[in-house]
Formats: structure tokens, C-alpha cells, sequence
């Protein structure tokens, strides 16, 4: 660790000391516990987001569509609609227009990782998701980590927002105490290594590690994964809090999985038992039904900062489809044409 990660560090735990917050401190003793009962990580890989520059809004990147997407492609299609939309709704001015539309169209029709309009800066950005572990299995949520004001089953309810939206991209201003400040220390030069990486994807990453030293530690969220024969693999898209990643397994339990994979009456009847059983329980974090183990764990990731912000998707990520147009023609006077 070199002197100025150890200054940061020290300014980390000073900051801890002179704001004399109790649940800071016992957030802090958490994750050292945590560090101590969990010494690994395991890594899943990249995850794709949106962020934009604003000069309206202050200099630095923010998260504007949350860092979760397993392709970089995900993400175009998502800002696509994004600036669709605020081209459809959000103005009357047929030169603004034009210019969002200009973005829209070249994200139909070019897998690009940045776009401009109206001065604002738009890019795709990549960050690794990775979670704590030990030799049983992934770290399950923590006693101090943050859940909803209102706690419901209702699988209709809305979700917690992510806490990734408008988030500040400055690694010089990342919140957190001293475990986070080690973490992100040692992050620095993290890169992909061993046979089992293609050596593309180990170049890329060792690259990155030059081009974009500093690291952001997104907001931590929760998944749900299932034990199988080579280890846990996520099952359901993660969420912001650890009772969201629990409803949404108590759902999937209950209604989406008998429904999608079409159960008979028996197994249906198994896998709703199963629901009520884990629901009755309120704050588990492991269900089991017909041989199979599913547990609620931490999610954490990260995102590397270079001199011109955020890292953009590598040449060895992979997209399984490419650019399309999405939405309808929009004319300059706002117009929608529904193509034949």
C-alpha cells in the first residue's frame, strides 16, 4: 500500500472519529468483521451501466441507468430509449430535438460506447461485480446494512429505487470509512490473471489498471444465487436492499418460476409451500425447495476512473446482439410514425 493510500486511509478513520456517529462505528466494525469471517471474493465479472456529464448540472460523471447490465449492449439500448424519450416528451425546440435524435440514431445503428447532445455527455461504462466469501459459500447480508422503511411481500409494490441513480463518479470523494479506503487500495491493481481468463481478457484488464488507476466503490446491493455442482450462480437481477433481493425470491418461489416454466400442479403446490415457509421466517437469508438451495448474498462492485472519467466497455467484452433501432420514427415537429 503506498504512503498517500495510507494517508487516505488515516483521513478516513479521523473523519469517523470527528463525526462521533455510532452507527458509522458500528458499520465500521461490521465490515471488519466481515473482512475476518469472509477472506475471500469471488468474482462474477463485468456489469454495464449509464452515465452522463452534465456541465448544467456540475462537472463530474453521475450514474444515470444503475452499473447492472451483463452486456455493454443492454446499456445502449436503454439510453437509446432514454434520449427517445426526452426527444418525444421533454421538448418543444426542434433543433434540441433533432440533436437527441441524432444520438438515437447513431446508437441504432453503431455499437458506440459514448454519444453527445445538446452538450451533454453520455457513455456506457463497465465496473466488476464481485462478493465476499468463505469456504461454504457468499457473505449474506449484513446486520447494519440498510432496508426498506416500510417492509412488504407484496410482490406488486414498488421496489426500492437503486442506489446507484445520480450517484457522484469522483474517486476523491468516496464515502466510506477505512475498510472501504483498504478495499479500494487494494483494488487498484486488481486484474483478471490465471489460465482460465483468455489472454485477451486478461490484457485488457491489466491495461485498465494503467489507464484507469482509481476506483469507485458502487453502492452495495443484494442477489439471489443457487448452489449448483461448480458453485453458487446468480439466479434473480439484484436489488437495492436485502428484503427486495428476499421478496423477489419469495415471487419467484411463489408465482414466476411455476408460471415461466410451466409446473405441474404438484410441483407448483411444492415450490408455493416453499414460499411461505421462507416468507414465515421474515429475515432469512436461504431457502430450499425440491433439492435445490438458494441464498440471499452481498453484491458489491466497483468502477474504475481514468483522467477522462469512467472506463468504458474493453474489446474483449462480449455482446451477444448488436445496435437496433428500437422506437418508432420521430419526426422534427414531434411526430411519431409508426413504421410498417
Amino acid at each position: 500500500m503506498t504512503h498517500d493510500w495510507q494517508q487516505q486511509i488515516h483521513a478516513l478513520h479521523e473523519e469517523l472519529v470527528r463525526r462521533d456517529d455510532p452507527a458509522a462505528w458500528v458499520r465500521e466494525a461490521d465490515a471488519v468483521d466481515a473482512s475476518l469471517r469472509y477472506p475471500g471474493f469471488a468474482l462474477r465479472g463485468p456489469v454495464f451501466g449509464v452515465a452522463v456529464r452534465d456541465p448544467a448540472v456540475g462537472p463530474e460523471w453521475r450514474v444515470l441507468k444503475p452499473v447492472v447490465n451483463g452486456m455493454p449492449q443492454m446499456c445502449r439500448d436503454s439510453l437509446n430509449t432514454h434520449l427517445w424519450f426526452r426527444a418525444k416528451d421533454d421538448t418543444d425546440d426542434p433543433g434540441v430535438r433533432a440533436e437527441l435524435l441524432a444520438a438515437v440514431d447513431r446508437l441504432s445503428r453503431e455499437p458506440v460506447n459514448e454519444v453527445e447532445a445538446c452538450g451533454v455527455r453520455y457513455r456506457i461504462v463497465r465496473g466488476e461485480e464481485f462478493a465476499r466469501c468463505d469456504d461454504h459459500g457468499l457473505e449474506p447480508p449484513r446486520p447494519t446494512d440498510p432496508e426498506p422503511a416500510e417492509r412488504t411481500w407484496n410482490v406488486r409494490a414498488d421496489h426500492t429505487p437503486s442506489p446507484d441513480l445520480d450517484l457522484v463518479l469522483d474517486a476523491d470523494r468516496a464515502a466510506g470509512g477505512p475498510m472501504a479506503g483498504a478495499l479500494r487500495a487494494w483494488l487498484r491493481g486488481f486484474a483478471y490473471r490465471g489460465a482460465r481468463f483468455p489472454s485477451a481478457v486478461r490484457g485488457d484488464s491489466e491495461r485498465a489498471v494503467r489507464s484507469h488507476p482509481d476506483v469507485v466503490l458502487l453502492p452495495t446491493c443484494f442477489g439471489v444465487v443457487e448452489r449448483e455442482r461448480t458453485g453458487w450462480e446468480p439466479s434473480l437481477a439484484v436489488q437495492a436492499t436485502p428484503h427486495d433481493a428476499r421478496r423477489v425470491l419469495y415471487d419467484a418461489l411463489a408465482e414466476m418460476w411455476p408460471m415461466l416454466y410451466r409446473f405441474d400442479e404438484a410441483k407448483t403446490a411444492v415450490y408455493a409451500k416453499a414460499a411461505e415457509e421462507f416468507r414465515a421466517l421474515e429475515r432469512a437469508d436461504e431457502a430450499r425447495v425440491a433439492g435445490r438451495v438458494f441464498r440471499v448474498c452481498r453484491v458489491e462492485r466497483m468502477l474504475r476512473m481514468g483522467p477522462d472519467g469512467p472506463e468504458t466497455p474493453r474489446p474483449s467484452d462480449v455482446d451477444e446482439y448488436g445496435p437496433m433501432k428500437i422506437h418508432p420514427t420521430l419526426l422534427p415537429d414531434g411526430t411519431v410514425v409508426f413504421d410498417a
